[in-house]
Order: C-alpha cells, then structure tokens, then sequence
C-alpha cells in the first residue's frame, strides 16, 4: 500500500494536531479546555469531508456523536477523565449492541450487510435475503463476524476507559489513538481474511454462498 498524501494528512488531523492543540490549550484553560480544543481538529475535518462527500460515514458519526456526549458531559459536570471516553463511549456502545443481537434472529451485521448491498446492487437486499435462507455457510457467517467485532469493540472501550482513568491525560491523546486505529484495523484485517476463507471454501465445495460477492 502506498503511502498516500491524503492518509498522511488525515493521520496528521487526527493523531498529531489533537495533541498539539491539548499542549498548547491546558496551560491556560486546564485539563478541559484542553480536551476541548483537541476535539476541533477531528471535528473540523469531520465537517469538511460532510461537505465534499455529501454523507456521513462511519467515522464522522462516531466523531459527532462523540462531541454529542462531550457536551452532555459538560452539562452533568463531567470530569475531563469522562470526557476522553466520548469516542469509546459509542464503539463500546455498538459493540454491546452487536453481542446482544446474537441471540435474535438476525444478527446486526446482517442488517449492516444488507443496506450497504442494497445501496450497491439493485435487487441487493432480496440477494442477501435469499442468501440467508438458503446458505448455512452465510448465516454462520453473519454470526461470527457479528461476534467478532461485539468483543473487539467492547475490549477497545474496556481498554481505554482504564487508560483513561489511570493514565496522565497527555500520555492518553497521544497512545489512545494508536490503541483505537490498532485494535480496527485487526478487525477489519480479520474480516478479510474470513471473508476469504469463506470464498475459498466455498470454491472448493463448488457451492457458491454468495460471499464473494
């Protein structure tokens, strides 16, 4: 993978500038102001990819929502310790929710699957739908990747509320991200690596599932 200018530079606004802004706001606002200020960064690239893309992606809604709840903090007297749990807050939040779906009768990442193949595809959502009924090797699959990402998300939100609060704040905005991006991109490299597997299996057997599509 090529290291592109626009990578670099979004690694930059999310990473670099919110610990910046945190040095140079603490000295004179405290520990919140600080925290505050290194939220505009995000926030701001958050709106600027809102206006060119005209959507709002996963990672914008977690920002927003995150920034929802910072101000919600506020309100009640958060702590600033409170405050760097926004963003993990809403992760832990969808990952609860991705282990409680596993028992229904489908799981959250079928729904997931399902609109983004809608959108995509015409016909896309009465495919997956077929696929569900007719593949046992789709269903199982909806299951675990359903249960994979409920467990990653919420160790990423067990983890950093506890570096949150045992960690000095600056140490946090400098590691948390790394944490974040890390523990993401595993998900997302295992996902791929199921899905595959499940490509070739299905190859193997002769029996298409539908997920190599």
């Amino acid at each position: 993978m090529k290291l592109r200018p626009a990578f670099v530079l979004e690694l930059a606004v999310n990473l670099v500038l919110p610990w910046l802004a945190y040095k140079l706001a603490a000295p004179r606002w405290g520990e919140t102001g600080g925290l505050i200020a290194s939220a505009v960064p995000p926030v701001l690239w958050s709106i600027v990819e809102l206006a060119r893309f005209r959507r709002v992606d996963a990672l914008s809604l977690i920002v927003l929502i995150g920034i929802a709840l910072s101000i919600g903090a506020m309100a009640l007297g958060g702590s600033p310790r409170m405050l760097l749990l926004r963003e993990s807050l809403v992760s832990g939040a969808v990952g609860v929710a991705f282990l409680l779906s596993l028992p229904m009768r489908r799981p959250l990442i079928f729904y997931l699957a399902r609109a983004t193949v809608a959108r995509e595809v015409a016909g896309g959502a009465e495919r997956i739908d077929t696929l569900w009924r007719e593949s046992p090797t789709f269903a199982v699959s909806m299951r675990a990747m359903t249960g994979v990402w409920g467990v990653g998300l919420t160790c990423e939100t067990a983890l950093r509320s506890w570096m949150a609060w045992t960690w000095p704040v600056e140490r946090f905005l400098v590691v948390s991200p790394f944490t974040g991006y890390g523990i993401y991109g595993a998900l997302l490299l295992w996902t791929l690596w199921y899905r595959k597997t499940l490509q070739r299996r299905a190859t193997q057997g002769g029996q298409p599932d539908g997920i190599a599509g």
